[in-house]
């Protein structure tokens, strides 16, 4: 349990968001549990309320699973393994039928390999907040804030930007944070990628922490954000519509991908430009 969620939150949007980013609708998902012997029923009742709460948000249902009790170890109480199925929707059609008016794509799907020179790249809101939120509740850390998870399906958020159009490719920046996402982009569409600093969105508590701790909260992970690669011109309609929503008020356009370098460049505040590996 931590500020914002749980694990039973977590797990459910994970895999719900994870069938979302390729422009996929989430249908069904398993759920097996390896529950530690001593875990307090209570714990694991409001677990299981937290997961039908987020399914019923996202739409989904979980139709099979299992469940084993092992010896107490010291894993913390609870594992939960999730994985789901999706159904190629109209929406991902429009959606590339969109995309196509203004440049070729051959992929059917959103997938990482799609960007090309001159796309726009969004994330949906503040980063860092997950990472940050999951350090000091394990830590035990005080930061005299208000910081908390940002974890949420986002599926329901992504169809609408679907039936708006012009969308590439899509990730959710988890492990790895921003920094790692934008990686994976470049090097699997084989161009460099401009992110400008000052247009990244991060709290300011999360920053002050960051920098407390000495880490960058680009490279922290997030589980309620999306990062959402864009023709250019079709951005500005989806960055409107993204910020109607609730997981996207703080929504940016935080780059664009180009031919002039292969890697992830950072364009910091003061103007100077380093690598962002």
């Amino acid at each position: 349990f931590f500020p914002g969620g749980d694990i039973g939150r977590l797990a459910v949007a994970g895999t719900v968001n994870d069938i979302a980013m390729i422009g996929a609708e989430p249908v069904a998902l398993t759920c097996g549990m390896v529950l530690e012997e001593g875990l307090p029923l209570a714990d694991l009742y409001r677990i299981l309320e937290s997961m039908e709460q987020t399914c019923n948000e996202a739409g989904v249902y979980v139709v099979t699973g299992d469940t084993k009790v092992v010896e107490k170890s010291g894993f913390g109480g609870c594992i939960i393994n999730t994985s789901g199925i999706g159904k190629r929707t109209e929406a991902l059609d429009h959606n590339l039928a969109e995309v196509k008016k203004h440049r070729q794509l051959s992929s059917r799907w959103l997938l990482d390999s799609n960007l090309r020179k001159g796309d726009k790249l969004i994330v949906s809101g503040t980063v860092g907040d997950h990472g940050v939120t999951i350090l000091s509740a394990q830590e035990g850390y005080n930061f005299g804030s208000n910081i908390k998870s940002d974890v949420a399906p986002l599926n329901k958020v992504i169809e609408q930007l679907l039936e708006v159009g012009g969308i590439v490719s899509m990730k959710d920046p988890t492990r790895g944070g921003l920094s790692n996402s934008l990686n994976e982009w470049s090097q699997k569409s084989k161009v460099g990628i401009m992110v400008h600093e000052s247009n990244v969105p991060v709290r300011g508590d999360v920053r002050a922490a960051c920098e407390m701790l000495g880490l960058d909260p680009l490279e922290i992970g997030n589980e309620g954000k999306v990062l959402v690669g864009v023709v250019p011109e079709k951005v500005e309609e989806i960055l409107s519509i993204l910020k109607e929503t609730k997981y996207g008020k703080n929504a940016q356009i935080i780059g664009e991908a180009t031919c002039d370098f292969s890697e992830v460049v950072l364009e910091t505040v003061v103007g100077g430009k380093r690598i962002l590996a």
